[in-house]
């Protein structure tokens, strides 16, 4: 006998009722937080197509967590949170009530770190932190390979930990030249005895519904965070490192967040007046959305490696709609948007200098 999901799958109900939720998730592009203007309402709508392909990899092609792989919910053309230009992300769903096997090879980036979190954006809105290993942390083979365990409880050897809550994995990998520097090798594998891998058509209707939920939820989440940082716009202050850690962030890495505006004939001046000793950063620029801006064709972060310092040792960053000239080597585009999200990191630093700012008439540099 047939089971009532099974009835939905056969006469379409389930299809219909993902297509009607999918046209609700619609509904985030056109809350009052959002500005009016078709440009960055065109892109909130291309934004919830990318964030529907990130939720049906995450929730339905790679969603058992008894048969993980690595998928990425952010890069080139998925961007989500103030996605970093300088990373590459991966991705697995995991289960606090299994074992795992992580194997590869290091690569040549300076940062990496492999975390897990429970929650999810489909569902709490949270990725909160579980466990987290540091590439530093890495025991490495002579041949530089490595195998991690992930479980609940301690391993010898490379060990990421994890909870019962846990539900995903990340591994973050930071370059400072992505052209030049080899991304880790990586697969992921569950220990223990065999299970059957086919599609369940009980599970199809709530699996599809939870892609939706991701969409909505990711989405409606970083409006939020917009509306809060419309209290500092054009300014870098501190985040809330607490609530950037429950989004899913990197225990190393202090967030200096917030919204830039620029007027058609102004500059966005950013100041540092010394580096840290240890450690490393990164700024960029994004759009409403808190999408990083088209990295692949324009000039929107900067990090040690691209950027020049000044000869006391400080960071001057201008931000523009037009090139200010050769005086000013760390010169960002906005690639055609007035508005956006922006984000200083300080990566595993020894202190995180305040961040000064100030907007001026871009004719006065």
């Amino acid at each position: 006998m047939a089971s009532d999901a099974e009835r939905r799958i056969s006469d379409g109900t389930a299809w219909r009722e993902f297509c009607r939720a999918l046209e609700r998730a619609g509904e985030v592009v056109l809350r009052e937080e959002v500005p009016a203007n078709a440009f960055d309402r065109a892109e909130g709508y291309r934004y919830l197509t990318r964030l529907l392909r990130a939720g049906l990899e995450g929730q339905l092609e790679f969603a058992d967590p008894r048969f993980p792989g690595f998928f990425q919910l952010s890069h080139e053309t998925i961007k989500i949170g103030n996605d970093n230009p300088d990373n590459v992300y991966r991705n697995a769903n995991v289960s606090g009530k299994y074992r795992y096997r992580i194997s590869g090879t290091r690569g040549d980036a300076p940062y990496i770190s492999f975390g897990t979190k429970g929650g999810g954006y489909e569902s709490d809105g949270t990725m909160r932190p579980t466990g987290q290993l540091d590439g530093d942390q890495l025991e490495l083979a002579r041949d530089g390979t490595f195998e991690i365990t992930v479980s609940g409880e301690p391993e010898k050897g490379n060990w990421l930990p994890m909870q019962p809550i846990t539900t995903q994995l990340i591994v973050r990998e930071t370059f400072t030249d992505r052209a030049a520097q080899r991304p880790a090798r990586l697969a992921i594998e569950r220990l223990g005895p065999a299970e059957d891998g086919a599609l369940d058509p009980d599970r199809l209707e709530e699996r599809l519904l939870r892609a939706v939920a991701f969409v909505s939820g990711t989405a409606n989440l970083f409006v939020d965070w917009m509306a809060r940082y419309a209290a500092h716009p054009n300014a870098l202050p501190s985040d809330d490192q607490a609530v950037c850690q429950r989004a899913g962030g990197d225990a190393n890495i202090h967030y200096c967040q917030s919204r830039w505006q620029l007027g058609e004939g102004e500059a966005l001046v950013i100041e540092v007046d010394h580096m840290p000793k240890r450690g490393s950063w990164n700024f960029q620029l994004s759009n409403f959305w808190m999408e990083s801006l088209d990295y692949r064709h324009h000039r929107i972060h900067l990090n040690p490696h691209t950027a020049r310092l000044e000869r006391d040792g400080s960071l001057r960053i201008v931000v523009g709609h037009r090139d200010p000239g050769p005086r000013y080597p760390n010169w960002l585009e906005t690639a055609g948007h007035a508005q956006g999200g922006m984000l200083f990191r300080w990566i595993g630093a020894d202190e995180h200098p305040p961040i000064a700012t100030r907007v001026v008439a871009l004719a006065e540099l």
